[in-house]
Order: structure tokens, then C-alpha cells, then sequence
């Protein structure tokens, strides 16, 4: 049985979704940026490693959970070591693997950046929604991530 397509309105508010989601990611990628110094990408695995049992993940590890491809992150690492944000180093016991370690100039990054972002993310996402449409937001997202995973 052939599956049906989105109607008129389920297309209008898939836009409206994609359109602001998207524009949403580029204001706040975009104020990061300009507040801090760091890309989206940079914070995203800054936070992973400071998350990270004694800040180091393998990097196999730490591409899964932010959820790049392997060479993508490669490429990244590559530039967040040049900047001294993290630094590379063997796995114990592996001689192909690799541990990525959150440097301590990497640390302060971090901790710098995290005040101003969170503020962006509270002026540019929570302020424009009531408590309800966030909380319904929350259920969309933990819906549309589980859709997507399988479960």
C-alpha cells in the first residue's frame, strides 16, 4: 500500500518548522560565534569532553555522541588542536585508537562561552514560548528523536 503524502497543512507546518529551526541554529551558531570565538562545532565537543569521564572520550566514542561522521570530526579535531583546544593522544592498550583530551585552554573556552550562550539560548528559544509550547516542544523533539532512532 503506497504511503500517503503530506497534505497542504502538514506541509505548511513542516516549513514553518524547518525554516525557524533553521533559522533559530543560525542566529544562536552565529551570536556564539561572535560572543565567544567558538563554533557550534567547537562547543559541541568542548561540552562532550567536559561531560566526559576525566574530560577524554575516544574518538570513535566522541563521534558517536555528538554525532558526526568519523572523518568530519578528524577534520574538526585537527583544528580545535591547532587552537589548543584539545589534544590527541594513544589509547591505552590500542595502538589505532585515539583519546581526545579537553586541554585546559580548552576547559576555559568552554567556561567562558557557556554564560553568554545560555543567555542566547534563553533570549532567542525559552523566552519566545510559553511554558506549555516549551514543555510541547520538549515532547516533539523527544518524539521526533526517538522516531528517527527506531525505538
Amino acid at each position: 500500500m503506497p504511503r500517503k503524502l503530506p497534505d497542504r497543512d502538514e506541509l505548511h507546518i513542516w516549513r514553518e518548522f524547518i525554516e525557524s529551526t533553521e533559522a533559530l541554529r543560525t542566529r544562536v551558531t552565529g551570536r556564539l560565534h561572535d560572543d565567544t570565538g567558538l563554533s557550534a562545532g567547537d562547543y559541541t565537543v568542548l561540552l562532550a569532553l567536559s561531560e566526559a569521564p576525566e574530560t577524554r572520550m575516544r574518538s570513535s566514542e566522541l563521534a558517536g555522541h555528538v554525532g558526526w561522521e568519523r572523518s568530519r570530526l578528524s577534520h574538526h579535531l585537527g583544528r580545535m588542536e591547532r587552537r589548543g583546544l584539545i589534544a590527541r593522544t594513544g589509547a591505552p592498550g590500542d595502538n589505532r585508537g585515539a583519546l581526545i583530551v579537553l586541554t585546559a585552554e580548552g576547559g576555559a573556552a568552554f567556561r567562558a562561552a557557556t554564560v553568554p550562550h545560555l543567555r542566547v539560548v534563553r533570549e532567542l528559544f525559552v523566552d519566545a514560548l510559553t511554558p506549555e509550547q516549551l514543555t510541547a516542544a520538549g515532547e516533539i523533539a523527544a518524539a521526533l528523536r526517538a522516531h528517527l532512532s527506531g525505538r
